[in-house]
């Protein structure tokens, strides 16, 4: 007889890797400025639609030894990846959460991150659909989850906006360069309003510590050097994946240094 609890993580796995096939629309679409609706998938190399036999997450590639069935062209390492790690997260997050209602909220967040992540990194930007949508879904759920406060979220998203755009005008006044763009100020907002106000100190010396040490090893094979451009939103969102993963006793412990009556 099957324990429950694997049954529910191995039809959470599935339902991940899915919304992973569909994380490769949304990254491919957005990140060229294409609606998401605009369509069936289709190959980059021919432009005929892929029928969905072709489009099974993960098995579908492997079968196809990553190459179109109809031209030959190849398809991107990525997609398995995507629905891969998706697939993993999902899991991951509902074996923390179980089955409640901000487990949903949860998997909402770390599916923006990811998404927002592979999206940044390529292109350099964050969508609006991702941060300001993610954002008013926050709020939402906040003030319909009985498992959360609606303060805390509101406050979430103004100390989450306000605090990292203040360090982005301070690096501006004193370098004359921007360092962050609008897209991480809201990708910020967007974590607060899901994680609180308490996790925005956490995740802003997180991700500038992780995000200085990668630039840095980027910039030695540069030729820009330090002045290399890196996108900062994947560091953002792996700080607040390590904060709804169990590091919330870190920041709440980081945030009492500063208040310790708190």
């Amino acid at each position: 007889m099957f324990d429950a609890e694997i049954v529910i993580l191995v039809f959470t796995f599935l339902f991940g890797i899915s919304f992973g096939s569909f994380a490769n629309v949304l990254i491919y679409r957005w990140a060229r400025e294409e609606s998401v609706l605009a369509g069936r998938s289709f190959c980059g190399s021919c432009g005929e639609d892929i029928p969905w036999y072709d489009n099974i997450p993960i098995l579908s590639y492997f079968l196809l030894k990553g190459r179109c069935s109809n031209c030959g062209g190849k398809f991107s390492i990525q997609y398995p990846i995507v629905e891969l790690f998706t697939g993993i997260l999902f899991v991951w997050v509902v074996a923390l959460y179980g089955l409640t209602w901000t487990t949903i909220e949860m998997l909402i967040l770390t599916y923006g991150l990811m998404v927002g992540s592979f999206i940044d990194w390529a292109e350099m930007i964050l969508p609006d659909e991702i941060t300001v949508g993610g954002m008013i879904v926050g709020l939402i759920g906040a003030a319909l989850n009985p498992e959360r406060e609606f303060l805390d979220a509101f406050l979430g998203v103004l100390f989450g906006g306000g605090s990292l755009w203040l360090v982005a005008y301070i690096y501006f006044v004193f370098t004359g360069r921007e360092g962050l763009g609008g897209g991480d100020i809201k990708l910020l907002a967007f974590i607060g309003s899901i994680l609180g106000w308490k996790s925005v100190p956490f995740v802003i010396l997180c991700s500038s510590v992780v995000g200085s040490v990668v630039g840095l090893l980027m910039s030695r094979n540069n030729k820009e050097g330090l002045r290399t451009a890196i996108p900062f939103g994947p560091f953002i969102a792996l700080a607040a994946f390590l904060y709804l993963s169990g590091l919330k006793s870190v920041g709440i412990w980081y945030l009492q240094l500063f208040f310790p009556d708190m």
